[in-house]
This record gives structure tokens, sequence and C-alpha cells, in this order.
């Protein structure tokens, strides 16, 4: 038991796409398909109230066994466990949203949480292998996030908005002055702003300390883009003018 909460790894650490993972993403997205085709089903008051809850709670549930776990450990750290990754941010964020249903919260949420934890679940930045404590913290946190933001567009029918594209870019900007000044308070490299990773990552090609951030935003604005577009298409779509002779 002591093995599967300790700090360091015991064994081989974690393999990108090995069994354990590929068992991970397939659930993930049977628990997506799940939630799209329950979502009417969900709409109803006794049960929505029920989901949009228990999210909430796993969701504060990860991040409170996430802080317990490095105390346990003795490995907690201002230089690296507060809540300020974007994940991690994304996740606070989550529970405000699903706990007081609120669109303005969702509006930037949905780029935020979708972009940094689908990229999160693809490519995680985690050294603990199955089964430890924290292989199963890392993909649930991260799926949960998810699961929020497309509960709160299949279920409770919310859409982002071309204003909601620029608000998510905003609040993005808005943090990294809050993250940098924790960064140089703690000595850490929370969203990465201060220097890049150890492990390889896409910032290796996007250019040299400081010049890589003003890349990221540019990768940001193309991924919450590419998340808003199926939302962009059906507004063209609904806006389209009827045909000659269509009924009306």
């Amino acid at each position: 038991m002591s093995d599967l909460l300790s700090y360091t790894i015991q064994g081989e650490p974690f393999m990108l796409f090995s069994v354990s993972h590929l068992v991970v993403l397939a659930l993930f997205v049977l628990s997506v398909l799940a939630l799209y085709l329950l979502r009417d089903r969900l709409r109803t008051s006794v049960a929505e109230k029920r989901v949009r809850y228990s999210l909430a709670g796993l969701l504060l549930f990860t991040e409170a066994a996430f802080q317990v776990w490095h105390v346990y450990t003795g490995s907690w750290s201002a230089a690296y466990t507060l809540p300020l990754q974007l994940c991690s941010i994304s996740l606070l964020f989550s529970i405000a949203m699903l706990m007081f249903k609120s669109y303005r919260i969702y509006e930037f949420t949905y780029f935020l949480g979708l972009g940094g934890a689908l990229q999160a679940m693809l490519t995680p930045e985690l050294f603990y292998p199955f089964p430890h404590f924290r292989f199963f913290h890392f993909f649930l946190a991260h799926a949960a996030i998810i699961l929020a933001c497309l509960y709160m567009t299949w279920v409770a029918e919310y859409r982002p908005t071309i204003r909601s594209y620029w608000k998510a870019l905003g609040v993005l900007n808005l943090l990294l002055p809050i993250v940098l000044l924790a960064n140089s308070v703690t000595g850490g490299n929370y969203m990465f702003v201060s220097q890049k990773p150890a492990n390889p990552s896409l910032l290796d090609y996007l250019g040299p300390y400081p010049w890589y951030i003003l890349s990221l935003e540019g990768v940001a604005a193309l991924l919450f883009f590419l998340l808003y577009l199926p939302f962009y298409a059906q507004s063209k779509r609904d806006r389209k003018p009827s045909q000659p002779g269509a009924s009306v």
C-alpha cells in the first residue's frame, strides 16, 4: 500500500500510450459518449442537480486528495503544489461553474478546461505508473474537467460565442502576471512561463525563453478557435436564409 502512495517512483515510470494509458483513454471516451447519449435524460431537475453537484464534488475531492497526498509524503511545497497550473485553475473554475451553473464562468472555462485537459489526457506530464495514486488522480481530475465542460454544453445547453473566445484569451492573459508573480515569490514554474519543462514538450519547438510565451499565445488562440469552430459553423447554418420555395 505504501508503494501506491509513495512520492518516489517504484518500478518503471509511466509510458505514453502504454496499455494502462490506452485503457484510461478508452474509458474516458466511453464516459464522454455516455454523457452525450444521456444528455436528454439528465435535463430533468433531479438528475441534473445530482450529476452537476457530483461532478463538482469529484473535482473538489481530487484537488483535496492531491494536497493531502503531498502533506502525507512530506513533499508539499509552494513552488509546485499550489493550484496555479492551467489545469488546476480550470479545475477550480469548473467547480464554481457547476455549483452556480454560471454561464459567465462557462464562457472561458470551456476553452481553458477543454484546451488544457484534453492535451493533458493525450500527452500527460506524468511519471507515476498504474496503479499509483497519482496515476488515478491525474486522469480522474483531467477527465472530470472535460466532462464538466461538456456537461454544461450538452445538458445545460450553454454555448460559447465569439465574445466567449475573446474572453477566454483575456482571462488567460490576466492569469499570466499573477502566475509570473507567484513564480518569482515561490521559485516555481507554474504554467511553464518562467522556463521550459525539463522533459521534452511542445515548448521545445516554440523558440527560446521568453519568446516561446508569445508562441504559446498563438497556439492558444488557434486551439481555442478550433474548440469554437463547431459552434461558429452552427451559427452560420442557423443564419442561412431559407431556400426559394421552401416551406415557412
